[in-house]
């Protein structure tokens, strides 16, 4: 998922989808450890989306904190 994409969310949205892709995290995790999954890059992938919007959501609470204290 680009950067852009998420970026362009309202913040709801970009709650909903971190939840979205905890749980698909997960399941993946689970698949993983059952050996039910052969390709390890959709982990990756999942874990680096994830760590994209938490990133995200974190760069916006900065701001708006920063807004709010001048």
């Amino acid at each position: 998922m680009k950067t852009e994409t998420i970026r362009s969310w309202p913040d709801e949205e970009l709650e909903t989808q971190i939840v979205q892709a905890r749980r698909e995290l997960f399941n993946l995790k689970v698949q993983q450890a059952t050996r039910q999954i052969d390709q390890a890059l959709l982990l990756r992938g999942a874990r680096r989306d994830v760590a994209r919007m938490l990133t995200l959501r974190h760069e916006r609470r900065r701001a708006a904190k920063t807004e709010s204290n001048t």
